[in-house]
């Protein structure tokens, strides 16, 4: 039988204690005016304390959204059961009683920088009331806050967004906003829900601080006298930007230098190289301006690296037209001073390790008259360099050869100019020495001088094609050291750019404590 009058009573007393919380509810709620402040003498301030519990971190563009509960707890003599008369019927009731938020009189505390336009919290949960009339409410919300994006060293950047919490209608003189207080000391920080926090995939939260501020400048009947401030210094994470956009943007704008290894001549596909990545950058481009906020406040770091990029890939394209330019150059239209050669084909060539001839001065070459023709320096090279050259040769071969008379006869056989001069020589060479052969060439007739100065002409074409080709060389090795110089150049600018640019973003870090001069972490 005990072992059914004991579940029995205790059935009896459950029923006894719900029955008596709805009483109590009904007492409390009896002749409670929501609208009116709870306090139990005119002059009292109500205490309102306010911490903030951070469940999730939403993202953060131009503004920050996060999921939060955001705790108010102040005290309602109206709501109390611990001292008489309702001490003596409800004083068994020790634990806290749940109320609807929206029957009793509520703060209105709001988040002052909201950018929504929608100031509710997401749902109005009961509130816990303690016997002592202490009001525990945590309602959750999804705060969407102004943040001042700073985008000078994006992605490599670190934000500080606050939420400011602020009375809508009571004055400092009816309500003292405050930070919580747990055991001996205050929370100074934004609490983080361990359980049911979820990490954010691009921000992580370095300083979560939180201040009571005072405004001097207003008093205290003044609505923005005092403010409750929750900081949040967060810094992104940029693997995502590093492995999408910043890897394949240098290895892109890093092909452009392989266009010095073209040759000289080739600058048609050295131009179309150097375009192809200047193209690809400014895709690049396009895709980090739909990444950071629309400001011309600041340019982000990424971007300023991009226009550095596509500034170095311009410079090469205007190296590879003038190198281009350089290599196609004739005697025709330029003339290389010897200055030049020796800068551009003894000094730079040794100094850059490059294996070609040097050029050597040679003091036998013919000048320029002021006519424009050639000078010559020495008479034995003039003689040789003239058609001259040939007849000195005819000689030394006649006076080896005895027979002279069968060489004519043999020429005798071809036709044209030279046959006929042959033909007027032969009645006239009497002997084979050579001062016969000079008297027969004084009494030549005119077809030989013509066909002399035919000789001479051929000579001087031939030497001149040849200077003309040895001086466009030259040329061409010209713009092979030019290339050269510009490709060590601009690869030098290229990696010291691009170290200097992201080691400003490595630099950029949030500061170590949330406040100058603060020691508290």
């Amino acid at each position: 039988s005990r072992c059914f009058i004991f579940p029995y009573f205790c059935a009896l007393f459950t029923a006894c204690a719900v029955n008596l919380e709805g009483a109590l509810f009904k007492d409390l709620m009896e002749g409670y005016n929501k609208n009116v402040q709870p306090n139990e003498k005119n002059g009292n301030v109500t205490q309102v304390s306010i911490k903030m519990i951070l469940t999730n971190l939403i993202s953060l563009t131009e503004k920050l959204i996060m999921q939060t509960c955001c705790v108010k707890v102040w005290c309602d003599y109206r709501l109390r059961w611990d001292k008489p008369p309702r001490s003596a019927l409800y004083g068994n009731i020790t634990s806290k009683l749940r109320v609807p938020s929206k029957n009793i009189w509520l703060p209105d505390i709001v988040l002052e920088n909201n950018v929504d336009g929608q100031f509710e919290i997401a749902y109005y949960c009961n509130a816990l009331v303690s016997p002592d009339g202490c009001v525990y409410w945590l309602p959750p919300a999804i705060y969407r806050s102004a943040c001042a994006i700073t985008v000078n060293y994006f992605p490599f950047d670190w934000q500080n967004c606050t939420m400011i919490f602020r009375s809508q209608s009571y004055s400092a003189n009816e309500i003292e906003l405050d930070l919580q207080k747990t055991e001996n000391y205050t929370l100074e920080w934004v609490e983080i829900d361990k359980e049911a926090c979820t990490e954010n995939g691009e921000w992580t939260i370095r300083h979560r601080p939180a201040k009571k501020v005072i405004d001097t400048q207003y008093t205290k009947d003044d609505l923005e006298y005092q403010q409750i401030v929750f900081f949040l210094i967060i810094q992104r994470k940029p693997v995502f930007y590093i492995i999408n956009i910043i890897v394949p943007c240098v290895l892109f704008s890093s092909l452009s230098l392989l266009v010095y290894f073209l040759p000289a001549r080739a600058g048609g596909q050295k131009c179309n190289m150097a375009i192809y990545s200047l193209l690809g950058q400014t895709v690049f481009l396009f895709l980090i301006a739909k990444k950071v906020p629309e400001t011309s406040k600041a340019v982000p770091l990424i971007g300023k690296y991009l226009m550095f990029v596509m500034s170095v890939t311009t410079i090469v394209i205007i190296n590879c037209v003038i190198v281009l330019n350089v290599s196609l150059r004739t005697p025709n239209t330029h003339r290389m001073t010897d200055k030049v050669r020796k800068i551009f084909l003894n000094v730079l060539p040794q100094l850059l390790r490059m294996r070609m001839k040097l050029w050597t001065p040679d003091d036998e070459k013919t000048s320029e008259t002021p006519d424009g023709k050639p000078l010559c320096r020495d008479r034995l090279h003039c003689r040789r360099c003239s058609s001259i050259s040939l007849i000195t040769k005819a000689e030394e071969y006649l006076v080896e050869v005895a027979r002279s008379e069968l060489m004519f006869e043999k020429l005798k056989e071809r036709n044209g100019l030279m046959k006929s001069v042959l033909e007027t020589l032969h009645g006239g060479v009497k002997g084979g020495t050579a001062e016969q052969l000079s008297v027969s060439l004084a009494q030549a007739s005119p077809e030989l001088r013509q066909c002399v100065a035919s000789c001479k002409h051929i000579a001087e074409t031939a030497r001149q094609q040849s200077n003309f080709q040895s001086e466009n060389e030259e040329w061409f090795l010209v713009a092979r050291v030019i290339d050269r110089v510009c490709f060590i150049v601009m690869a030098l600018v290229f990696f010291i750019g691009t170290t200097g640019i992201f080691l400003m973003g490595h630099f950029n870090q949030p500061p170590s404590t949330p406040f100058d001069g603060d020691p508290k972490e």
